[in-house]
């Protein structure tokens, strides 16, 4: 008689094991990876829109309509639901190829934003600026969209996106390194502080011998913080005069809206290179210098102060104080958008118009 042979059951067989782990991990991978795959520029832009309307419906709301609450869960979700379309960074795939966009300044815009007090006047400039730059960068990704793709080369198209995602109003300013007379403070501050500790004299265990001990640590402080006077005493001037040659340096030259100007171009120099602009055709490269030459005319008269990390719309607030001006200031600045930031073609009207507006601003 033959022993019974074993059966296997199919339920447990290691492939029915296998299927739905494998089937798990590959559910987890895509989802849980979202820049595995690269968004196209569309999608890009589309993010770019939906980002900046959410911040702007936010911006419109009335507190006063809602309970406290209700407003704070509205703006964690605003908040939120930005960050999570608009990443600090993507990669963005197009007919020419791939890039790595950097947006990081609007994940501080939105912390920053979220450290002011809910009183603060400066939640709502913070909310502007964001939008302003947010519309700024969909008008660009939407004109580098819109080209024809036969016009511009693989790498005239990375060019030109890379330069949009890294011009100076996207990017976080530079922190300010100390200059030489604040590196020598905090190094002898230190020194003294390792070397003579912070006496520490409880009146229980104070003895004659202690108190003269710490009379002795007085005179000794005297003495070295004497010396340290003295020191600075001589070598001030030398130090002093490092630091004025540093300012100079630094004065030598300006970023005005990304353009580097050295320390001999006046507003006046900058306007006839506007002019000569013009004559040779280049109408919207004009504009920009005479803009240029615009706020550098304010920065002569201590109207304004140029910073590199100044946006046009910046430079705009800066005057809101002073409504003719600012008025007319207006005017100019749609005129730059438009013709530099925009995608309408520069006329010779509009170099006229322009020039009109500037001497009636100046004039002001």
């Amino acid at each position: 008689m033959n022993a019974a042979q074993p059966r296997f059951n199919s339920k447990f067989h290691p492939v029915n094991f296998a299927r739905p782990v494998l089937f798990s991990f590959i559910l987890c991978f895509v989802f849980s990876s979202p820049n595995v795959f690269a968004a196209t520029l569309p999608e890009y832009r589309a993010n770019i829109k939906d980002a900046k309307i959410l911040i702007e419906d936010f911006a419109n709301l009335d507190a006063a309509n809602f309970s406290n609450s209700e407003y704070l869960k509205i703006e964690r979700e605003t908040l939120a639901r930005t960050r999570a379309a608009l990443p600090a960074s993507e990669r963005v795939e197009w007919q020419s190829g791939t890039i790595e966009t950097n947006n990081q300044w609007l994940a501080e815009k939105l912390d920053r934003y979220q450290r002011e007090p809910r009183v603060s006047a400066k939640r709502a400039a913070i909310l502007e600026e964001i939008v302003e730059r947010l519309d700024a960068l969909e008008r660009k990704v939407g004109e580098l969209e819109n080209s024809p793709a036969a016009s511009h080369s693989k790498d005239e198209d990375k060019r030109k996106l890379e330069e949009i995602l890294q011009r100076e109003e996207y990017q976080k300013p530079e922190q300010a390194s100390e200059n030489l007379l604040e590196k020598i403070y905090n190094r002898v501050v230190k020194w003294l502080a390792e070397i003579f500790p912070r006496a520490n004299i409880s009146p229980s265990s104070a003895t004659n011998f202690s108190s003269l001990s710490f009379i002795l640590q007085l005179v000794l402080y005297a003495l070295i913080l004497g010396a340290i006077g003295f020191l600075v005493y001589r070598f001030a001037p030398f130090f002093a005069g490092q630091f004025r040659f540093k300012e100079r340096a630094e004065k030598k030259e300006r970023v005005v809206l990304g353009e580097r100007l050295t320390a001999d171009e006046t507003a006046r120099s900058l306007f006839g290179e506007a002019e000569r602009l013009a004559g040779e055709g280049d109408l919207r490269g004009a504009i920009r210098k005479g803009y240029i030459a615009f706020l550098c005319e304010l920065s002569e008269r201590k109207i304004i102060g140029l910073s590199q990390h100044k946006t046009n719309r910046d430079y705009l607030r800066d005057v809101s104080g002073k409504s003719e001006l600012y008025e007319n200031m207006s005017g100019l600045t749609g005129n730059y958008e438009r013709h530099w930031y925009g995608s309408d073609d520069a006329r010779e009207t509009d170099w006229t118009e322009f020039k009109e507006e500037y001497q009636k601003a100046i004039g002001v």
